[in-house]
């Protein structure tokens, strides 16, 4: 039994004011069920860091049944790890069970869920000791749940009931020092999940962090088992990294660590100036605005690292026959169509000489904001993609065209009547 820190109101920075609003209503409902309900993980740490938390995740005695029951607007996902999502609109406030760590191959299958076949033996005969966690749904204490977290600053607890920091791991002395720790040994830790890796770096360049020294010492010696990794998992994490405002230095500490080489070994040799200048494109293009904008789609943030690395392919192939490669992961096809699509458009956005029935038709492809925003973000014509701004705005009347000129209704023309030949004198 570990004696947590605790910090009474009187003693830390996190208000109410800053927590959002459906997030207190998620957290405030379990608490009049006599659950425990805190909230986790990054919200926390981005609060005590005086940053503006993406996500409010909560952590809660209550199982993902019981959080269902509770909320109409929830749903239960995950199969590894399972979750309750609550949904408000298109937002998700995700609640999970506290849990506890238990030794590879041990883990209590979730009732219902299909049984993971275990893991091949490296030769006949064989079975060597895996570490990957395959099911995570062996529920526990809160105290045991923080030290089942990947990070120290990740498993600091702000109880709802309470408005105290709870810190069972020393995440809070961390947060001080600037510096992301490992909770239990990086070797074991790393192998359970090693997408830990690729988040520690994503983490440590996001917040400008160090990582503490046995954790790179960990990643030098594992990290060839990012590929043990489901490649969707690592393909979404580094959609999270594109999207972070930070995927420059986070690129440069993935090549530095090798973890890159590991993900995508024929990017490592392509890498340019013009890699660079488009990952730091991208970010300024992020911090722009408060939170991740919509417009930072997937089509958008793949060319962001194909099209410099020359990974993309014939501009006009189609996808299933010269398909592009970012390792082993899982690039959607309706993925790669838009991003050649919007790239086919720039020379026409480009194009100031473009008749208004050439404009309007640019306006109304499925395309065109995801290539005005490329133009936006690599273009460097910002005169450019004001005026197609104003176009788009105007209901699809090109900028700067005469009222005159707009496309409008075509009339139909009315062509002559034929007339037969005029009746003769007796006929009728």
């Amino acid at each position: 039994m570990v004696e947590p820190v605790v910090l009474p109101r009187a003693e830390h920075t996190i208000s109410r004011r800053d927590i959002d609003p459906d997030a207190l209503k998620v957290l405030y409902r379990l608490r009049q069920f006599n659950y425990a309900a805190y909230l986790v993980g990054g919200s926390v740490r981005d609060l005590l860091l005086g940053r503006k938390p993406k996500d409010f995740d909560i952590a809660t005695s209550a199982h993902p049944y019981q959080v269902k029951r509770l909320f109409r607007n929830c749903w239960i996902i995950g199969r590894r790890f399972r979750l309750a999502h609550v949904k408000f609109g298109t937002k998700v406030i995700e609640v999970a069970t506290f849990r506890r760590q238990v030794p590879a191959g041990t883990e209590e299958e979730a009732a219902g869920a299909p049984p993971v076949p275990p893991a091949p033996a490296e030769t006949a005969g064989t079975a060597p000791h895996d570490h990957l966690i395959h099911h995570d749904n062996t529920f526990g204490t809160p105290e045991e749940d923080a030290f089942r977290r990947d990070f120290t600053v990740n498993a600091i607890f702000y109880d709802i009931a309470t408005y105290s920091i709870i810190d069972y791991v020393g995440g809070l002395e961390d947060i001080r020092a600037r510096l992301i720790r490992g909770i239990g040994d990086p070797d074991d830790r790393v192998r359970e999940d090693p997408v830990r890796m690729l988040r520690a770096v994503a983490l440590a360049a996001r917040l400008e962090l160090r990582i503490d020294q046995p954790v790179l010492d960990a990643i030098a010696r594992h990290r060839a088992e990012i590929a043990r990794s489901a490649p969707p998992r690592v393909l979404e994490e580094i959609y999270k990294v594109l999207r972070n405002g930070a995927s420059e230095p986070t690129f440069r500490d993935l090549i530095g660590t090798g973890l890159l080489a590991a993900i995508a070994p024929e990017a490592v040799d392509r890498i340019s100036d013009g890699f660079w200048a488009s990952l730091a494109a991208l970010d300024a293009y992020r911090h722009r605005f408060a939170s991740t904008p919509e417009t930072l789609t997937n089509p958008i943030l793949l060319g962001s690292i194909l099209v410099p690395l020359n990974l993309l392919g014939p501009l006009h192939a189609r996808a299933a026959e010269t398909a592009p490669r970012f390792g082993p992961l899982p690039l959607a096809r309706r993925d790669v169509d838009r991003l050649r699509q919007l790239l086919a458009l720039q020379a026409q956005l480009r194009n100031p000489h473009l008749s208004p029935r050439a404009r309007h038709a640019v306006l109304q492809r499925a395309a065109f904001p995801d290539a005005l925003t490329w133009l936006d973000i690599h273009g460097a014509a910002p005169e450019i993609v004001a005026a197609w701004r104003t176009s788009a705005a105007d209901g699809g009347t090109p900028a700067h065209a005469p009222e005159s000129a707009a496309p409008g209704r075509r009339r139909r023309r009315r062509g002559r009547r034929r007339r037969g030949p005029r009746p003769t004198d007796g006929q009728a």
